[in-house]
């Protein structure tokens, strides 16, 4: 039960957790590629979903995953295909696609393996949980689109990450994911962890890999200065006062300072083209809770 809820959660964050060099691909041959102006687009990963969206191609996206949140006009004009682990063929070429665009952590390999049959031009990415992984994961996007406009989209992200104010004590950070009676907390190697980083906290909890279950031990041990939750996850847990009755907050310092902070949670997480946004928007939250 333990492993199903980690996968679904790693879905429901909108990204992977592995940090790769190289994209991979599957794709027919250049000289095959659809026409921008004919695209039928599927794209099955949040972050990868923002970006095309951001480099003006919303209109040709015709199905989506449920990571892809952003822009919210796309819940009217695009079929949702659902959770990518569960994600069957059939209902994706049923949307006659001419370009399928996908992230290689969580997909179902089976589903991968007949994408791959269908001779659909197909394009695989390695997404990096990091400011220079979001640029190079834009790039290849935007090669994969045909579109040669992503420099607006990499300096709105140079000009964010350059408005983030250095926090002289770093403060400790947890990221709690609420979601029903779902609690996880993040712990290192997750792009929560890497986030907090960039806006200038550190992770509170480092002596493990991915997400694991809260409990009032971890969350003492971890003894954050700060909550992090998604805003949804918040309001969701009874807002703060919901926060600080959780197992073992009220013994940390951030229960003991009430100290309670959240952020829209595609924002915070998808390490797409508003990546910067999110560092200086989580940054300003950090600043304010040290006074």
């Amino acid at each position: 039960m333990k492993n199903i809820k980690i996968a679904i959660l790693s879905t429901l964050l909108l990204t992977g957790f592995s940090c790769k060099k190289e994209d991979t691909k599957v794709a027919k041959s250049e000289e095959t590629k659809t026409p921008i102006s004919s695209q039928r687009i599927v794209s099955i990963s949040g972050g990868v979903t923002e970006i095309v969206a951001a480099l003006g191609h919303e209109k040709e996206i015709v199905g989506i995953d449920v990571t892809s949140t952003y822009p919210g006009s796309l819940e009217k004009t695009a079929e949702n295909l659902g959770h990518v682990r569960s994600m069957t063929v059939e209902p994706i070429m049923k949307l006659n696609p001419t370009l399928i665009l996908t992230s290689s952590k969580d997909i179902n390999p089976d589903l991968l393996e007949k994408i791959k049959s269908s001779g659909i031009q197909t394009e695989l990415f390695n997404q990096e949980f990091s400011i220079n992984g979001t640029k190079k994961l834009i790039d290849q996007v935007a090669k994969a689109l045909g579109n040669t406009n992503q420099q607006a989209l990499l300096d709105k992200i140079d000009t964010d990450v350059k408005q983030i104010r250095p926090i002289v004590k770093k403060p400790k950070v947890l990221f709690i994911y609420a979601r029903g009676n779902m609690m996880m907390v993040a712990g290192k190697n997750t792009p929560m962890a890497s986030i907090i980083e960039i806006a200038g906290g550190q992770n509170a909890a480092n002596d493990f890999e991915d997400f694991k279950p809260l409990t009032p031990e971890a969350v003492i041990q971890s003894n954050p200065d700060v909550l992090l939750f998604f805003t949804s996850g918040l309001q969701g847990s009874g807002g703060a006062e919901g926060a600080l009755k959780m197992p073992g907050v009220s013994q940390t310092n951030a229960g003991k300072n009430k100290k309670i902070i959240a952020l829209d949670g595609g924002l915070l997480s998808s390490f797409g083209p508003r990546v910067g946004e999110a560092a200086l928007n989580l940054n300003r939250l950090l600043i304010e809770s040290s006074k």
